[in-house]
């Protein structure tokens, strides 16, 4: 990196909040939002030449797993000095499995980049980010890339994107530039408000848009431009610009501009400056921001950060990206971390790739890292002192499990505090320790998420973990009732042991345990009778069949016999025991397995395909209700063994546009068909 990193690298540092760009760059997996960074980090002069995402030399992706995934997995922050503007880039994961990051860079930002590939503008994960966009309440530009592609034309990617995202209003997406093509390659554009030509002189054909159309759109929401314009009067730029920055603020409407990245590695990469000409004058500065519940953008005013990414340096240690939201941040600053601990800022840094470049301070508006801050988490709250949380932004759910062991002694002795550092960092990452199976489990989003985890502990915390086979938690319960006797009689030498007792066992569906006392004529002595009651319930828990703790069952002590010298409590504890074992040797004991309610939210055209496989998952629908605008709700009963893969499968089902949650329910029967794989036979 720092063999291509500019040569003045200072950070770029600003005075007041109306010079900050807060962007958040969001786009599908293989849209080109990295090449896009590269190439307006070199526009702007903080690179001498860009990098590949096939060469792993990105400045946004600076971790190996990047390299060796293609792709995006973290939140990298780009800041750019470009116009006496400080442009801050949030570029988010593409990925389904980090939309968490891609959440904190929306949560950030005060506008949004959404980068669509020419060559299929409207896929599935570019609607679903246009929809988190319009949920954000961001305006939102649109940054096409891939036109050199064969048999691309700008006009038709037009209409489609028109069509697709204008939401019955196809005029709100504004062809900003209009682009010159020389064979198959962007060599250069025209903006349309102000005539300025962008390429090298002599190499821009001549272009066509209709530059009145687009005059006509901008005009048309201002009324004083729109009486001038009807009058016949040549409208100047810096109306029109006007016009357009407020519109767009308001998130009315969408400028699509389209980029390239350069043919050499050194050369100028075509659309770059345009867009960063757009971003300076269009787009919204921390001042602009909407009242949206966060403090007010003010230098002055005491501080209020939040984190937005927990990352690690192998030199410095922890790093916390923080948005100052208020007041001014400077080394030597005391913080108090909301529901934590009072600390004190030691270094301020502006990260650039793997570079920490310090910055003196940093005041409202901007994001700056802050070091070996031990309590922070991402999503915490920084204040001068106590005060409320700020709100968070939302996290996908962690639903695909991956059981681990520790793959050596020195591996288990280190990975508990590995965890805890991994999941600090990474608030998408849930880790239990189940009590019924006593597994390990990592909760994550996805198997790229998993890949993540697991090298993070393995690169980062040098912890070796081997993935085993997840199991679910099932239960047995009695499917009719049933006697046992046992019989605990020892006699060799010295004290003996004797119990006898004799019970019934019946379903109780729902009813957890109930343990009744029906002895009579003391056949059972009275300070024996909990005894017995112990021990069934630690047969319970064991089970009696297949290991699963039992569940539901009403168990009555009716007879049994004492000794006056040799009974005792861990006889009757004994005897209980067997008394259960044989009840369920006489008996039916059936296998239960959990049943969770499950949500599914996903795109009307994938509805159909999804209720299929529901049903061949042995679900049971309940209904289906909009759940937004072309979006369904389904609502479904589905037994949690056919959800252990399915953040997975449903991904590939739509095309990584759905998304569900799960809550259990209850436990139900199982079908004797799969209780026979679990050594059980109805």
């Amino acid at each position: 990196m720092a063999d291509r990193a500019a040569t003045h690298t200072a950070a770029p540092t600003v005075e007041r909040p109306e010079q900050l760009r807060n962007v958040a760059v969001v786009g599908g997996t293989g849209s080109g939002k990295t090449t896009l960074v590269e190439s307006l980090a070199l526009a702007a002069g903080a690179l001498t030449r860009t990098g590949s995402v096939p060469d792993g030399t990105t400045v946004a992706d600076a971790e190996d797993i990047e390299h060796q995934q293609q792709r995006s997995v973290q939140l990298a922050l780009i800041p750019l000095a470009w116009q006496d503007c400080k442009i801050n880039l949030l570029d988010a994961p593409g990925y389904a499995d980090f939309a968490g990051e891609q959440s904190a860079a929306l949560h950030a930002a005060e506008a949004a980049l959404l980068v669509v590939s020419a060559t299929d503008p409207v896929s599935a994960p570019t609607l679903a980010l246009w929809r988190r966009c319009r949920a954000a309440g961001l305006p939102t530009a649109i940054v096409l890339t891939h036109l050199n592609a064969v048999r691309v034309r700008l006009d038709e990617v037009m209409a489609t994107l028109q069509d697709a995202l204008g939401e019955g209003h196809p005029d709100t997406v504004l062809q900003l530039c209009d682009t010159a093509l020389r064979d198959g390659h962007l060599v250069g554009s025209v903006d349309l408000l102000t005539g300025r030509r962008y390429g090298e002189p002599g190499e821009i054909p001549e272009l066509d848009a209709d530059r009145g159309h687009l005059v006509e759109t901008i005009a048309g929401e201002d009324d004083a431009l729109l009486e001038r314009y009807v009058a016949g009067e040549e409208l100047d730029a810096a109306s029109l610009g006007a016009a357009l920055r407020r519109e767009f603020l308001a998130a009315a409407v969408h400028p699509v501009v389209a980029t390239a990245p350069p043919a050499e590695p050194t050369g100028t990469a075509p659309g770059a400056a345009e867009l960063l000409d757009l971003i300076a004058a269009a787009f919204p500065s921390p001042l602009d921001r909407a009242d949206d519940g966060l403090p007010p953008c003010d230098p002055e005013a005491p501080l209020a950060a939040q984190i937005v990414h927990t990352g690690e340096d192998p030199y410095v240690g922890r790093l916390s990206l923080a948005r100052v939201w208020s007041g001014t941040v400077r080394p030597d600053t005391a913080v108090h971390v909301a529901g934590g601990s009072d600390e004190k800022v030691t270094a301020l840094s502006c990260p650039f790739g793997k570079q920490q470049r310090p910055v003196p301070h940093a005041l409202a508006g901007d994001l700056v890292c802050l070091a070996k801050l031990a309590s922070a988490r991402t999503g915490d709250t920084l204040a001068a002192e106590d005060r409320p949380e700020l709100p968070r932004w939302s996290q996908p759910e962690a639903l695909l499990p991956a059981a681990v062991e520790a793959h050596s002694k020195a591996d288990e002795d280190k990975l508990s505090q590995a965890l805890a550092r991994v999941a600090a960092q990474d608030p998408a990452l849930r880790v239990e320790q189940n009590p019924d199976t006593h597994q390990l489990v990592l909760w994550c989003t996805g198997e790229a998420h998993q890949a993540v985890v697991l090298d993070r502990l393995r690169t980062r915390y040098g912890v070796h973990v081997d993935t085993v086979e997840y199991r679910v938690a099932l239960r047995e319960t009695f499917a009719s009732g049933a006697s046992g006797h046992g019989r605990h009689v020892k006699q060799s030498g010295g004290h003996g042991q004797f119990a006898i007792c004799d019970l019934t066992v019946e379903p109780l569906p729902g009813g957890g345990f109930e343990f009744v006392d029906k002895v009579v004529g003391g056949a059972v002595p009275r300070n024996f009778i909990p005894s017995v009651e112990k021990g069934v319930r630690a047969q319970l828990a064991h089970g009696v069949v297949t290991g699963f703790p039992m569940v539901d069952v009403r168990v009555t002590l009716t007879d049994g016999k004492a000794h006056s010298v040799d009974s005792s409590d861990a006889a009757f504890q004994t005897a209980g025991a067997l008394a259960l074992r044989e009840a369920a040797a006489n008996g039916r004991v059936q296998l239960l397995e959990p049943v969770d309610e499950v949500h599914v939210l996903l795109p009307d055209e994938y509805q159909g395909a999804v209720l299929s496989d529901l049903s061949a998952r042995r679900g049971h629908v309940l209904g289906t209700e909009p759940g937004g605008p072309g979006m369904s709700l389904v609502r479904a009963e589905v037994p949690e063994l056919e959800l252990t893969r399915y953040p997975v499968e449903l991904r590939s089902l739509s095309h990584g546009t759905g998304q569900f949650s799960r809550s259990y329910l209850r436990h139900a029967p199982m079908p004797a068909g799969l209780a026979a794989q679990y050594g059980h036979a109805s």
